[in-house]
């Protein structure tokens, strides 16, 4: 049936977190000892594919949730990081699967951040985070005003604490951010809305 209400063993909490310049080191500190939350998170890192491995393995080890590179058409499941693979778009379908494909870059990037966050749905009792960290340029901005205006979460990494805070200060400028914090209470804020597994 379309448009059904999704149940509650159905229901999903969705992180979507971009990130660029910067962006690794504020990972691997949201990440240290992460637990395994009762949520599926979307990492989209503009970075180089050298990096995209190393990145995915660096999360598995640091933290209790999986990690991997983000496949076309697969799931989304609690439990598990997705990382967007560079140079080639992601957005979510229905928040239940990942959809991978080529187009224009958006705000001179690719994957783009405002690409996945505005591929978020209202659905349901589905919980949606959006989170933008340290980076150059605005890409995030659009996508965190879209997260806002569906009901979800938005945070943004605290100025001072960014090696770039072009980012999040675009975001912070829509007037759509809920919270500016420090990388640790951006890592506790994502704990308590998703809840440990």
């Amino acid at each position: 049936m379309e448009n059904a209400v999704p149940s509650c063993d159905d229901r999903r909490t969705i992180i979507v977190i971009g990130s660029s310049t910067g962006g690794p080191r504020t990972l691997e500190t949201i990440f240290a000892r992460f637990p395994q939350i009762d949520a599926a998170i979307v990492i989209v890192q503009h970075m180089p594919h050298y990096i995209n491995s190393g990145l995915c393995r660096h999360l598995a080890e640091i933290s209790r949730m999986e990690a991997w590179l983000a496949e076309d058409g697969e799931p989304v499941e609690h439990g598990t990081i997705y990382v967007a693979p560079s140079d080639i778009h992601l957005k979510l379908v229905g928040n239940r699967e990942i959809r991978l494909f080529e187009d224009a870059k958006v705000q001179y990037v690719r994957p783009s951040i405002d690409v996945a966050m505005m591929s978020l749905e209202r659905n349901g009792d589905d919980r949606l985070v959006g989170v933008i960290l340290s980076g150059m340029g605005s890409d995030g901005a659009e996508g965190i005003r879209h997260i806002k205006a569906i009901g979800g979460v938005t945070l943004a990494q605290a100025l001072r604490t960014c090696a770039i805070h072009a980012m999040p200060r675009a975001a912070f400028e829509t007037g759509r951010v809920d919270r500016m914090l420090p990388p640790e209470e951006i890592r506790e804020r994502i704990i308590r809305i998703a809840g440990t597994a």
